[in-house]
């Protein structure tokens, strides 16, 4: 046995289908199970209500909340998923959203947008969707140097920073591509920029360089105790300074304005 095949979790080891929903289910355990996971999450969840003023008053929509628990942060977030789960509020795909015109205040999107078959879409629709001023606020992983080394050597997804827009549809959680984001915000900014005016990306910040990789994820064990979380945060703000080199994802904030 490798030493990654005895790092995997024994429940994960024999998962065939991503895109059976009792997968995310088994995921969702697994957050629950795992401590450091559990509070990197909520410290996920909390970097999207930062963005909001008074947001107990806003419409919120969290896309492809899968496994995740984001209702014990922000109460009123409307969760969904393209699977139907039984802890979601809501089924539908990002490119078909059951929303009236510009009705929705945000939405909130935790490794999502790189599993989006058509990007072009899912930015035409939310731009439907949106409220003047309202928001995306996504975090999506990272194409820094130590980022780049870990997704392609370790990790199941496609990290392709060449490719084009758009993914081969295979299914909706296990097609994908990590570089994605980077993509289409760095690389083709230019061409975002120009497709859709009305977005403007107000921030991009990479962050969190060992948290994720040190909690083991949804399918490795655990590699530091749980109580060293805050320890180990602290590592990661005084390397902050170098996270465009060793941050592991970054969060994304767009904004939706009135150009044409």
């Amino acid at each position: 046995m490798s030493v990654i095949e005895w790092l995997k979790l024994p429940e994960t080891r024999c998962i065939k289908d991503l895109d059976d929903p009792a997968t995310t289910l088994l995921h969702a355990e697994i957050v629950q199970k795992k401590k450091f996971l559990r509070k990197l999450y909520i410290d996920f969840y909390k970097e999207f209500v930062k963005v909001m003023t008074e947001p107990e008053k806003k419409m919120l929509v969290e896309l492809g909340s899968g496994g995740g628990f984001i209702k014990e942060v922000i109460g009123n977030v409307m969760t969904s998923d393209i699977l139907d789960l039984p802890n979601v509020d809501k089924v539908f795909s990002a490119l078909d959203m059951p929303f009236e015109d510009q009705s929705v205040d945000a939405f909130f999107m935790f490794d999502v947008l790189h599993h989006i078959a058509e990007p072009r879409g899912f930015f035409k629709e939310a731009i439907r969707c949106l409220k003047p001023a309202g928001k995306i606020v996504m975090i999506e992983p990272a194409n820094t140097l130590w980022a780049r080394f870990i997704y392609k050597n370790f990790h199941h997804e496609l990290f392709d920073p060449e490719a084009q827009w758009g993914l081969q549809e295979t299914g909706p959680v296990s097609h994908g591509n990590g570089a994605m984001p980077w993509i289409i915000f760095s690389r083709d900014r230019g061409i975002f920029e120009k497709e859709f005016p009305q977005l403007r990306i107000v921030r991009m910040r990479n962050h969190t360089p060992l948290r994720y990789l040190l909690s083991g994820g949804l399918t490795l064990r655990q590699m530091v105790p749980s109580f060293t979380y805050p320890l180990i945060k602290g590592v990661e703000f005084l390397m902050s300074a170098i996270n465009n080199l060793t941050g592991m994802f970054q969060t994304i904030e767009l904004e939706k304005t009135g150009a044409e």
